[in-house]
């Protein structure tokens, strides 16, 4: 088993990460990979990763109703000090989702609302307001949208007048 006492920033990394991995679910080969990648154990069966991923996914989105991820996650008492821990690359993912839910951190994971990107990142704002995976590129590129379909709004209106 793998005690998972490491950091906060690891537990956003590997949940990020793993809420990121549309392609790499797509063979067991490239899961595996990934696993291995990241030192987290047994890669486990990809048809519960899949869905896993997809709950938790929906879950950020905000979507209602009952969404189910089931991996094995384990209570270990560490130096008398009760740790998540798990045996497998799953069990570690929800270990730190649960981690990160547990400090009040899981409002924080987004998901892109651009249609060619749909990225989960996470919020680092003081106020959690934060809208875009990356201001420069998705932020930019529908404030640009915003701008032109308003500016030929107002053109088309001048027009007729």
């Amino acid at each position: 088993m793998t005690g998972l006492t490491v950091g906060w920033d690891h537990d956003v990394e590997l949940v990020l990460d793993f809420l990121n991995t549309r392609h790499v679910l797509d063979s067991e080969a490239s899961w595996r990979a990934w696993v291995t990648e990241r030192g987290l154990g047994r890669s486990g069966e990809i048809a519960q990763a899949r869905a896993a991923r997809a709950a938790l996914r929906s879950s950020i989105e905000g979507s209602s109703g009952p969404q189910t991820a089931a991996g094995v996650v384990h209570i270990e008492l560490t130096d008398g000090v009760p740790v998540l821990s798990s045996s497998d690359a799953l069990g570690a993912v929800l270990a730190a989702s649960a981690r990160l839910a547990v400090l009040g951190s899981w409002e924080r994971l987004k998901i892109c609302p651009a249609d060619d990107c749909l990225r989960a990142f996470f919020d680092r704002s003081r106020n959690r307001s934060r809208t875009w995976c990356s201001m420069q590129v998705c932020g930019n590129r529908e404030k640009a949208r915003t701008f032109r379909k308003r500016s030929r709004a107002q053109n088309s209106t001048l027009a007729t007048v």
